[in-house]
């Protein structure tokens, strides 16, 4: 890595920047965590004790007004300030990061592709999920041609939320990004995608069950993959009993896997992406392989969310959009995602 840190500015420091983006950021020696954003005063006074030498300032708007003393900015910021603030931070001859869903509608992504491309800006979309260490047991599992041809795959994320934290969540409609399809929703679209490629939605249910839901909160979505594999995709808030995490059918065998990854609430509980433990899941709750009737527990990969800063990092280091380095999620899989997600509001 060259000698000079890439000066980083991160919008927002509710979930995702406090716990998603700043601790990945500051622990990596490629980073300097110069500017924090975020108008809630317990939040300014968080980030100030967690990160002394960043400055705290009220708003996106503050972090662009020092786009000279940046190179990369991470929007950690509600949906539907997505598109205007990273067109805006492009604009001002800085990198950008935008944190899921990429934006609210595909075409907008799309048109933030062309801006940073002829900007010769770097442009990615915070996919971690992507290193989740369920995901990477899988993809580990499907890489090395365990189960066969695959036929059926089935992806969920389930929890029991009957309350809406954040007020912005209560009240944004789909139009505005809100919804657990553009929340969670995009993360297993994103794994369905990388998985097995291209797909087409044929069935979907889009249901809001809380009473103060303004979007959706509850989905189901079958699609159809022109590799021939189906996806089942299942997101649900209002699930007393979790389904499995990852379920995926093949000629040669076939593998379950219960349990939420630990890394997000191993950071929520005060720890340290260095640490030794970080991303090591209880042997309790491995996968299982069942192949010709015979079960076998696969010990899950250990998760792995420091690789998104690090592929990144090396991308900017050498050259940024000019590199043949690829970015660590590229916009247009997240274009596609979103396309998945209108395709099935024409259906529901």
């Amino acid at each position: 890595m060259t000698s000079q840190p890439i000066r980083t500015a991160v919008a927002g420091f509710g979930l995702s920047g406090s716990v998603f983006h700043a601790p990945f950021i500051a622990s990596n020696p490629a980073y300097e965590l110069t500017v924090i954003s975020t108008s809630d005063e317990a939040r300014q006074a968080k980030a100030k004790a967690r990160y002394p030498e960043a400055l705290i300032v009220n708003t996106p708007q503050d972090i662009l007004a020092r786009a000279d003393q940046l190179d990369l900015v991470v929007l950690g910021t509600p949906p539907a300030t997505h598109f205007p603030l990273a067109k805006a931070a492009l604009e001002a001859g800085l990198d950008v990061v935008v944190d899921k869903p990429f934006t609210v509608r595909s075409a907008e992504g799309e048109e933030l592709i062309q801006l940073a491309a002829k900007l010769g800006r770097v442009l990615t979309v915070y996919q971690n999920r992507r290193w989740d260490g369920d995901s990477l047991t899988v993809k580990k599992l499907l890489d090395a041609g365990t189960l066969g041809a695959v036929t059926r795959f089935e992806v969920g994320m389930e929890r029991w939320a009957p309350e809406i934290a954040k007020a912005w969540k209560a009240s944004a409609t789909a139009e505005d990004g809100g919804g657990v399809l553009f929340d969670l929703g995009t993360h297993v679209l994103d794994l369905t995608l990388r998985f097995f490629g291209p797909a087409t939605v044929t069935f979907a249910e889009i249901t809001a069950r809380r009473p103060q839901e303004s979007a959706d909160d509850d989905v189901f979505l079958a699609l159809q993959h022109g590799s021939g594999v189906v996806s089942h995709v299942t997101i649900n808030l209002n699930s007393h009993l979790q389904g499995p995490r990852f379920r995926v059918l093949g000629t040669e065998g076939g593998f379950v896997k219960f349990g939420t990854d630990p890394q997000e609430p191993y950071v929520l509980g005060g720890g340290l992406p260095t640490d030794p433990e970080y991303g090591v899941e209880p042997p309790e709750n491995s996968g299982t392989l069942e192949q010709n009737g015979q079960r076998t527990t696969i010990p899950t990969e250990r998760g792995a969310y420091p690789e998104f800063y690090r592929i990144l990092a090396e991308k900017l280091d050498d050259g940024g959009v000019a590199s043949a380095l690829p970015a660590p999620v590229d916009p247009a899989d997240s274009v596609a995602v979103l396309k998945l997600i209108e395709e099935a509001r024409t259906l529901a």
